[in-house]
């Protein structure tokens, strides 16, 4: 019968192992795709001490326990020697139907891997601790934004679910709540108050050079259309007979200045906005003054849009920005009083504001604003302050 093999301290050995003649242990074994691998440890059990000048690391027996939990789950060893690189771009490959914004916003993730050394690491070595620890790099060193962290991780998630989902790796490192880890620099685009509302519209009602914008801001204050929504409104979304627009597209352009036009998210951006008598008149006013180009613009088979610029091109979202903000910096320079930041957004916000402060029900709320998920419109209310609250108490007192 044969001897069994032993190491230099006279120690059985078990399959696969052997030690070296410099007395580095080996152990080799075959993985789940049948290809012979090998491991290597200056320790054969986890008690050896480490040998002077080598570098800490576990021993052969731990390393040799992973691998048998890993294959007995029929995890690939070494991550499928994936990178965070490889990963994201398969993930992405296999993400077809999607938006172009959607698109752009994964070729910025896979940029940014390109470019960053946690890009090239393996899969399977990324721990909790150094994704936390990439995450806090890219807004402390990089001065990345929050909200472009929160994309940047709104990939690399569900990139290494999907990994797990291949038995890959056990455990996902992205998978914990973004603010415990970096600091929530948003500046949150608050609502303005009535006031302020009634003063910007004034001032633009007044203001000879600014006046032609008063009406399209009137109603972006008064409808809580979102701006894609805006833009993309035609002669024949405007029902005066139902008093209502109808909402079942959005206006986009691409970087390249390509147009197109966007189906809402949901079913719930598919709607009917009710128009008051003042957002009808500005509908009308807009049609009547609108001037007919000499060739009516069509994007994905829409013509009629109300709003073209100088270029007889139909407006996006960019240039209400740019208009609100030249009235924003105009008004500032005159008034004592400053104007907070506006923007296409803030009027949306204000509108749904005013609404819920007003006592809409929140489920015909949601309704006008399009959103599909209640708490998103529930989340209005957190913006009332103390007066509002104090007004809403005595109402309820007098029936107490």
């Amino acid at each position: 019968m044969a001897s069994k093999r032993r190491d230099k301290r006279n120690r059985i050995l078990h399959n696969g192992e052997y030690q070296r003649a410099d007395g580095r242990y080996r152990f080799r074994y075959i993985d789940v795709n049948g290809k012979e691998q090998n491991i290597y440890s200056w320790r054969l059990d986890r008690h050896d001490p480490i040998p002077k000048g080598k570098k800490a690391e576990p021993s052969l027996r731990e390393k040799e326990k992973e691998i048998e939990l890993a294959m007995f789950e029929q995890i690939a060893v070494n991550g499928g020697k994936f990178t965070v690189l490889d990963l994201v771009e398969k993930y992405v490959s296999l993400k077809t139907g999607v938006r172009h914004n959607t698109k752009a916003g994964y070729k910025t993730v896979i940029n940014v891997l390109k470019k960053d050394e946690f890009g090239k690491k393996r899969i399977d070595k990324v721990r909790l601790s150094d994704a936390k620890q990439w995450l806090v790099k890219l807004q402390k060193e990089d001065g990345k934004s929050y909200s472009s962290i929160h994309s940047i991780r709104g990939v690399l998630r569900p990139a290494f679910q999907m990994a797990m989902d291949d038995d890959l790796i056990r455990k996902n490192p992205f998978q914990f709540p973004l603010v415990s880890v970096i600091v929530n620099d948003s500046v949150m685009r608050e609502a303005i108050t009535r006031k302020q509302e009634r003063d910007f519209l004034k001032f633009i009602k007044e203001d000879q050079h600014f006046c032609k914008y008063y009406d399209a801001i009137f109603i972006l204050f008064k409808t809580g259309l979102r701006i894609s929504e805006f833009c993309g409104l035609t002669i024949s979304d405007i029902d005066f007979k139902q008093k209502r627009i109808n909402v079942d597209h959005q206006l986009q352009r691409k970087r390249n200045m390509e147009y197109y036009i966007l189906k809402p998210k949901t079913e719930a951006g598919n709607r009917y906005v009710p128009m008051t008598k003042e957002v009808e008149e500005c509908f009308q006013r807009i049609i009547e003054n609108r001037v007919k180009p000499k060739i009516e613009p069509m994007v994905d088979g829409y013509v009629g849009f109300l709003f073209l610029d100088k270029n007889e091109k139909p407006m996006v979202a960019l240039h209400w920005e740019k208009y609100m903000t030249h009235i924003r910096e105009k008004y500032n320079k005159i008034y004592r009083v400053q104007m907070p930041k506006i923007t296409p957004h803030v009027c949306r916000h204000t509108f749904c504001s005013n609404m819920a402060k007003s006592g809409m029900n929140p489920k015909y709320l949601q309704y006008i604003m399009g959103h599909s998920d209640i708490s998103v419109t529930l989340n209005t209310y957190t913006h009332v302050g103390i007066d509002d609250v104090q007004e809403e108490m005595e109402k309820f007192s007098k029936v107490m």
